[in-house]
């Protein structure tokens, strides 16, 4: 230590800058909650909209193309050309609430994909 300072080795910073890039892209591909890639029916008719959520950050509602984002406290963005909306999210297992600030809950069941 020099007056109080530490220095960081060469092979500090490059680990640091692992770090970094790590962290940055997370929060670029949604490693904040990634339970929520995959493909979700939203709760009612067996014909309701499914809402497709991809790790690279895309989701499809319907058919209409969109992007997601996470913030803090478990919120999850959605902006598509029709809105941008904010809602809480929740996920227990093959469920998944988004409940807008003061507005309905909207509920999920996940998609299961049978392969032959």
């Amino acid at each position: 230590m020099r007056g109080g300072m530490r220095v960081i080795s060469p092979r500090g910073r490059s680990q640091l800058r692992i770090i970094a890039l790590v962290v940055l892209v997370c929060a670029i591909a949604g490693c904040g909650n990634p339970g929520v890639v995959g493909k979700w029916r939203m709760s009612g008719a067996s014909n309701a909209i499914v809402w497709e959520f991809f790790s690279n950050g895309l989701v499809f509602v319907g058919n209409v193309r969109g992007k997601y984002t996470f913030g803090d406290q478990d919120r999850i963005k959605i902006e598509t050309p029709y809105a941008i909306s904010v809602y809480q999210l929740e996920i227990s297992g093959d469920h998944m609430m988004l409940q807008e600030p003061g507005g309905p809950k909207l509920e999920f069941a996940r998609v299961r994909e049978i392969r032959p």
